[in-house]
C-alpha cells in the first residue's frame, strides 16, 4: 500500500498506533505500509492498519491519500475473516472492474460491509 503525502507532509514514517503490526516506511519513490518482522501481528493488523490509513488520508492532514491494489485488500480482509467483502474485493479485481483502491474506496467498503 502506498500512502500519498500532503504538501505541508515532508516526510512520514513509523507506527500509526500499537497492534497493528504494520508500519509506514519510506522508500526510494514513495511511502508504503510495511509488516513488522518481530512481534505479534493480530489476524486483523493488517486491515486495521489499513482503514487507520485511509482515515489518515480523508483528514487531508498528513497524507492526501493511499493507493491499494485489490489483492493487497483480499488479502487483509480474508486474513481477518472478513469473507464476504474479500470476496467482493477479488471479484471486482478478476473481472477488471476495480483494480486499485484509495482511501474513499476503502472507507465505503467499511461502511458497505459493516467492517
Amino acid at each position: 500500500m502506498e500512502l500519498i503525502l500532503s504538501k505541508q507532509c515532508v516526510s512520514l514514517s513509523g507506527s500509526l498506533g500499537g497492534g497493528f503490526g504494520y508500519s509506514i516506511r519510506k522508500h526510494k519513490n514513495g511511502y508504503y505500509g510495511y509488516r513488522n518482522a518481530k512481534g505479534y501481528i493480530p489476524k486483523d493488523g493488517h486491515i486495521r492498519f489499513i482503514f487507520a490509513c485511509a482515515k489518515l488520508a480523508q483528514a487531508k492532514l498528513y497524507a492526501t491519500d493511499i493507493r491499494l491494489h485489490w489483492s493487497e485488500l483480499y488479502d487483509a480482509l480474508y486474513e481477518a475473516h472478513h469473507w464476504i467483502a474479500a470476496d467482493q474485493v477479488r471479484w471486482n479485481g478478476r473481472e477488471a472492474k476495480k483494480l486499485t483502491y484509495n482511501a474513499r474506496d476503502i472507507l465505503n467498503l467499511k461502511t458497505t460491509f459493516g467492517l
